[in-house]
């Protein structure tokens, strides 16, 4: 039988705000344990919690990237249910009115565009967190995630695929950080993964049963986790069994998932308006001021880039996957008024490979676009040949000279005296006749041995255009 996969994710962001959503409480990562959990995230008696209003303005930053509704009402609901690392007995969430309404994100896998439903966005606060090292059989609890602001992005069970799957994820990712709501760092805990999924007969209408994998933060292991889950329902189902809906967890040594708990319903958290809270109203004025401050998406960058530059497809979308890149870009290019190309390439190539090696980003690259532009200007005025620009990328990265300097203390400048360089192309066919007499019979490939020892003979400082016009000039005799 030829099954289908049927897979909706759940991202938890975490939005990032200084403070908690629910009190003043301290967000910032790495503090000492319970050291950042008052009271109010405690929900000790007396207490009252009050919504954090930058968290409602991100959130609605998102909703409009999205194109989606801006619920005009929204209401805090309280989730009910028992956990060691969840203080109050429930977590502050929405329900029946959340914050966000139906969206849409489009995805591209293997050159085909995709667009996947969003269901919805709503604010609630993070859990604290269970520790399992260092106890030796027992569990640590640390609360200071503890109230901590999450957006959960609900999308609709539109992927069909675990390729799908991660190409929503990224985009999402890429999208929560161009808009600056999230930092998305996954090993802080700030971009993570619930994936729903279930399979059915290729044709069947319906949907099979899910299973809910929690928790997942990287994109590498939501796709073996799903991958692994999809392999387990359908070995289940055909040997007769039936799948169950729970929730499981994967275990990324092993590569699989395992069994955590029966998945519940909304019921079974028994969810009520929170008494401590007012409704949120979000009026007309307040999503214009919004509207008017939101940054170029990634998706009109993306197609400005390709209309004003002249960008290929590939250069733009490498680009715009980050609003730092772009941003990059945009100032090294008008720093040096060169080719957009050049400077697209420059980029993406030499630059991109040295971050990647360094496993830096590009805001904390050694060198700044303004040396960069530095460099793009004396390839473009012929100061320096593409070859020699290299060597002198090699230095700008490992010192904090500019291209100039570098250029003049190296004695790199190219040569552009044909005086200089007919000489040695003198030469050069003078000791190589050979050579002469098979380019002469029709053999072109000879030429770039020509154009090879005159380069060498100049160690690679002569401008190759005037090389290649001298040269076909003199061989043609």
């Amino acid at each position: 039988m030829e099954w289908e996969t049927v897979i909706g994710l759940e991202i938890h962001t975490q939005l990032a705000t200084q403070s908690k959503i629910f009190s003043g409480a301290s967000t910032a990562y790495g503090a000492e344990p319970n050291t950042q959990a008052c009271a109010v995230d405690l929900g000790l008696p007396g207490v009252l919690p009050v919504l954090n209003e930058e968290t409602v303005r991100l959130a609605v930053i998102f909703g409009m990237a999205i194109e989606a509704h801006i619920a005009p009402y929204s209401v805090f609901a309280r989730k009910n249910y028992f956990y060691p690392d969840l203080p109050k007995g429930y977590q502050i969430s929405q329900m029946d009115h959340p914050i966000v309404g139906q969206g849409h994100l489009d995805i591209e896998v293997e050159g085909v565009t995709k667009r996947i439903g969003i269901t919805r966005a709503h604010l609630e606060e993070d859990a604290g967190k269970s520790l399992h090292e260092s106890f030796h059989g027992l569990t640590g609890i640390d609360l200071n995630r503890a109230g901590t602001p999450l957006l959960e992005i609900v999308s609709e069970p539109d992927m069909r695929s675990a390729k799908e799957a991660v190409a929503y994820m990224r985009k999402l990712y890429e999208l929560v950080r161009y808009l600056g709501i999230c930092d998305g760092n996954m090993q802080e805990g700030s971009f993570r993964c619930d994936a729903n999924v279930s399979v059915r007969p290729k044709g069947q209408s319906t949907f099979g049963t899910r299973a809910e994998i929690k928790n997942i933060n990287s994109f590498k292991f939501v796709e073996k986790a799903i991958n692994h889950e999809v392999e387990r329902q359908i070995e289940l189902i055909e040997n007769g069994g039936k799948v169950v809906q729970e929730t499981r967890l994967y275990d990324s040594v092993k590569d699989e998932t395992r069994s955590m708990r029966s998945k519940e319903e909304a019921n079974d958290y028994r969810y009520f308006p929170d008494p401590d809270l007012l409704p949120v109203l979000i009026d007309e004025a307040f999503k214009a001021q919004i509207k008017a401050h939101l940054p170029e998406l990634p998706q009109a960058k993306k197609l400005r880039f390709k209309t004003d530059y002249q960008l290929d497809e590939e250069s733009a979308t490498i680009l715009t996957t980050s609003r730092p890149l772009a941003d990059y870009f945009e100032a090294t290019l008008k720093a040096s008024q060169s080719e957009p190309r050049l400077c697209a390439n420059w980029i993406t190539g030499d630059l991109s490979a040295a971050l990647n090696k360094a496993g830096l980003e590009i805001t904390d690259s050694p060198i700044s676009d303004e040396r960069l532009a530095g460099l793009l200007k004396r390839i473009s005025d012929n100061t320096i040949s593409g070859k020699i620009a290299k060597q002198v990328f090699e230095v700008l990265w490992q010192s904090p000279a500019t291209a100039d300097e570098i250029i003049a203390e190296q004695g790199l400048k190219q040569i552009t005296d044909t005086g200089a360089i007919e000489a040695i192309i003198d030469k050069i066919i003078a000791d190589n006749q050979g050579q002469v007499e098979q380019y002469r019979s029709g053999k072109d490939k000879v030429f770039a041995f020509f154009v090879g020892q005159v380069m060498k003979e100049m160690k690679g400082k002569a401008n190759p255009a005037e090389v290649n016009k001298l040269l076909k000039n003199k061989l043609q005799g």
